[in-house]
């Protein structure tokens, strides 16, 4: 049972994570998870502090045994593949977590592999244990998904998440607004594919950031290395960062989210404000994946 991307995933599929996620949030609070057998392998060919810290420290809490893949430290430096080294460790672990900086990558992996894979971002293409934890997040900050006005802000071209979540949120029923600086908007063929899937989808481009009506501000930083002109990416930066002032007047129980790590775009006084709910989003990933882990090892 792989996890690959989350348009594999029915709106069932993905309800039934979420009550899992929510089953093992009160278990901890109650010390009572029941432990499993088994050993999970953290296949990671980019740097991570949370997915890949957060699928150890979930599958410790599980009582699974752990085997870190450093790239750095492996064959990769004598030439071996990444179908060869998937094929490796597969033959140690009951499950793997992959990511790695080329698209599709994770499915490569997952035909290869006898055992489930699951994909912990595979390029700009798909980050699907991200987005549960996301919608996660909003229900239960909202108690519901549905009906909600969710702002994606920032990098909608190369950011991972947002293409992931766009499609989760539209699945349920939640109004998207895509906000991003010129040429970074989300791939056309991507919004049309989600309109397409989902027909009453409220997804719509907007030029200039504004709260006022948002429920949900998901930012992601612009991602300068992908400007020719630098003093062009300054600009743009400065133009996307969450300032105070754009706080003025949203709704009381208005929450800014992040996939994290944040760089300059949210500066460090949000991080005080009620509305800053980025770092009990990353804390909900050890539930999720927790939830997700037990569902694909025991079906």
């Amino acid at each position: 049972m792989d996890v690959i991307s989350i348009r594999d995933m029915s709106k069932e599929n993905i309800e039934d994570y979420l009550s899992l996620a929510e089953k093992m949030e009160k278990d901890l609070q109650n010390n009572s998870v029941k432990k499993i057998d088994g050993i999970i392998s953290t296949l990671f060919f980019e740097p991570s502090t949370r997915t890949k810290l957060s699928f150890q420290s979930a599958a410790e809490r599980l009582g699974l045994k752990v085997v870190d893949f450093i790239a750095s430290l492996s064959s990769l430096k004598k030439g071996e593949s990444f179908s060869d080294t998937v094929r490796m460790v597969d033959g140690y672990s009951d499950v793997i977590v992959v990511r790695h900086k080329l698209e599709g990558s994770a499915r490569r992996a997952a035909e290869v592999a006898e055992n489930p894979v699951i994909n912990g971002g595979d390029g700009g293409n798909q980050h699907p244990t991200q987005t549960l934890l996301d919608l996660y997040t909003i229900k239960k900050l909202k108690g519901k998904i549905a009906g909600n006005e969710v702002h994606l802000v920032g990098d909608l071209k190369h950011a991972r998440t947002m293409r992931s979540l766009a499609y989760g949120l539209a699945m349920f029923g939640a109004a998207v607004k895509l906000v991003a600086p010129k040429g970074l908007e989300m791939d056309l063929e991507m919004v049309e594919q989600i309109k397409k899937n989902f027909p009453s989808a409220k997804i719509e481009y907007l030029q200039n950031i504004d709260f006022s009506n948002a429920d949900i501000a998901y930012v992601c930083r612009i991602q300068e290395e992908r400007f020719a002109d630098k003093y062009e990416a300054m600009s743009v930066k400065k133009k996307f960062r969450i300032n105070p002032e754009y706080l003025t007047g949203v709704k009381d129980n208005f929450a800014i989210m992040h996939p994290l790590p944040k760089i300059d775009e949210i500066p460090p006084e949000i991080d005080d404000t009620k509305y800053a709910r980025y770092f009990e989003q990353a804390r909900n990933g050890i539930p999720m994946r927790m939830g997700l882990i037990k569902k694909v090892l025991e079906g």
